[in-house]
């Protein structure tokens, strides 16, 4: 008889992410994890005590898939514009991913403030602060007035409600944008 396959931790953690990203975050579990490894569920459990830290581990992974899927080029001459275009395509493109990272309770009642100060975020707002000409300080007041927008635009994506169109995604987002430096330019 042939060896069993060892499962690792890092290789349910994987799975768990693909599951929510094929089947949705409603469809994680024991079963739906050990049948995309091929595996029975006792290894998945060996590796983690509760399907809770499957969750996170799986959110994790999707939080950094989303960061990279979002980060603007360097060549790109608005990056706070390509990153909020780039946000509303992982919404559109992504949409079992977005609904697990925004639309579950796996921010752990993060209010804005909170999200804003996160330590992740700082490689955005720095890309924010070149781009717009600005310190970090100033950046974050700028995005959550266009995170706001482009969350809800994205959202609107995630769940189906409007049809995807990249360049009128992109005249409504420039409009929030410009409009927001406008508005800065205006109060100084």
């Amino acid at each position: 008889m042939p060896p069993k396959v060892k499962v690792t931790k890092e290789m349910v953690a994987n799975a768990s992410f693909e599951v929510v990203r094929e089947r949705g975050h409603e469809n994680l579990n024991t079963r739906t994890i050990a049948e995309y490894l091929g595996c029975s569920t006792q290894p998945v459990l060996y590796n983690f005590k509760t399907v809770e830290e499957i969750k996170k581990a799986a959110y994790e992974i999707a939080d950094d898939y989303h960061t990279s899927f979002v980060m603007p080029k360097e060549s790109d001459q608005n990056p706070l514009l390509s990153l909020g275009l780039n946000y509303v395509r992982f919404g559109h493109e992504e949409k079992n991913l977005f609904r697990f990272l925004f639309q579950t309770d796996m921010l752990g009642g993060m209010d804005m403030t909170a999200l804003i100060e996160n330590p992740e975020l700082l490689g955005i707002l720095n890309v924010m602060a070149k781009g717009i000409g600005c310190g970090v300080e100033e950046a974050k007041e700028v995005f959550m007035t266009f995170f706001c927008a482009v969350h809800g635009l994205a959202s609107l994506h995630a769940n189906n409600s409007v049809e995807y169109d990249e360049e009128e995604n992109k005249k409504m987002l420039e409009n929030v944008f410009y409009g927001i430096l406008a508005t800065r330019i205006k109060s100084k």
